[in-house]
């Protein structure tokens, strides 16, 4: 069975999940959070029993007018409310729990952060130099593991593949449902690297060894039989990792949500691309290779 005879259908497959997402980052961008813009986070949680609280953006925003200019307000469990805004001290936080408190009952702090913009500012920065530092890493390890420099540019595309549809599908999430990208979501990013990564190398170790063995047959029949003989592998780890997070997604705790599922996204991308992009992509630099020397 030839799999990679139809390398064309996963590019396909690919840019169906790329383009829209770059399309919504050069609309719409990634909704950044205080982690990044700096300000002031507080998670309340309504615990008065008597009331019946009922509240909405609007009417936290009426509430708080005067008081504190909120960015942000969003649901995040039953009774409990996350308002951001501009950087506050721990004083003027205790004053707006206590306007808040004469409209609906007892309040609780579930959690209060503050970040400067400076430091904002060098938190993405540090990102940006992370992401770039680890791609270079491992486009060198890659290379020198494998003695040729296509398969350390293969790897890191598909893995930049992997990244651009995460940060695409959060772009499309903030615009729509208002999801913002904070200190987590750089953590699922680095991790879905290395998702794609690892199963990508495995593959590659097998083409590897079957060129030792089985010199006298194709390049693209020798990848088609690497691909065959580690997808099962491949599917069977990643389904114990998508199965774990599928139920963290489902069943866990409304601050770790969008972690979570970052992470599955990832490990969802990271399971495709090392199989039907990275692989394609060997055989698509080869190809050109081929032609660029017999023109010579």
């Amino acid at each position: 069975m030839n799999i990679m005879k139809f390398r064309n259908l996963y590019f396909f497959i690919s840019l169906s999940f790329l383009i829209p997402g770059i399309i919504s980052l050069f609309l719409f961008g990634l909704k950044p959070a205080i982690d990044f813009t700096g300000g002031s986070l507080m998670e309340l949680h309504f615990t008065d029993q008597e009331k019946s609280v009922s509240y909405s953006e609007n009417d936290l925003k009426s509430k708080l007018m005067n008081s504190y200019e909120a960015s942000v307000i969003q649901s995040s469990g039953d009774k409990k409310v996350i308002i951001k805004g501009k950087e506050i001290t721990n004083q003027e936080k205790d004053t707006i729990v206590s306007k808040l408190s004469t409209s609906y009952g007892k309040i609780e702090v579930l959690r209060f952060e503050t970040v400067g913009p400076i430091l904002g500012a060098e938190l993405l920065k540090k990102t940006l130099t992370a992401i770039l530092l680890v791609a270079s890493i491992i486009t060198f390890y890659v290379w020198k593991q494998f003695d040729e420099l296509k398969y350390g540019v293969c790897a890191v595309l598909a893995m930049l593949h992997d990244s651009m549809i995460l940060i695409g599908a959060f772009s499309l999430l903030g615009h729509f449902l208002n999801v913002e990208v904070d200190v987590l979501f750089v953590t699922a990013l680095l991790t879905t690297l290395s998702f794609s990564v690892h199963d990508t190398i495995v593959v590659y170790d097998r083409i590897r060894e079957l060129k030792r063995k089985h010199a006298r047959y194709s390049f693209e029949q020798i990848t088609n039989a690497a691909v065959l003989e580690t997808l099962g592998r491949s599917i069977n780890n990643s389904m114990t990792i998508i199965i774990m997070l599928l139920t963290l997604t489902i069943l866990g705790g409304a601050s770790i949500h969008w972690f979570v599922v970052a992470l599955l996204i990832g490990a969802i991308t990271g399971t495709y691309s090392s199989t039907f992009n990275a692989v394609p992509l060997l055989l698509v630099w080869d190809q050109v290779s081929a032609k660029r020397k017999l023109k010579g």
